[in-house]
């Protein structure tokens, strides 16, 4: 069974910075793509980031120039930093890994004016 567990999020002040972790179980965390997503109070899931197992990069153009999705396969982790931030980045983020249902349980990222 797949297991995502997301760290890292917190409040920060508009134009500061976070990384986030996703930390992934199972050997198939190299053949797959993940993603990050965000929800925001009131509003519907929405795709932040996508890195494919070849780390080609896909970003929302609401994040794109501020955030960078990475992964280390060695550790079966993928990583979101987010640099610039704005309070519209104020949501729960999930990781996700793409093509399946799992999902990690959310980590909240408070970004304050």
């Amino acid at each position: 069974q797949v297991q995502l567990v997301e760290s890292g999020g917190g409040l920060v002040q508009s134009g500061g910075s976070l990384r986030l972790s996703c930390a992934v179980s199972g050997s198939i965390f190299r053949r797959n793509s993940l993603g990050w997503y965000r929800q925001a109070p009131g509003k519907q899931r929405e795709w932040v980031a996508t890195i494919a197992s070849t780390h080609n990069t896909h970003y929302a153009d609401s994040v794109k120039g501020r955030f960078t999705i990475s992964r280390d396969n060695a550790k079966n982790t993928v990583y979101l930093q987010m640099n610039s931030l704005k309070p519209e980045d104020t949501a729960v983020y999930y990781c996700k890994m793409e093509y399946t249902n799992n999902w990690g349980q959310g980590t909240q990222v408070t970004v304050s004016s």
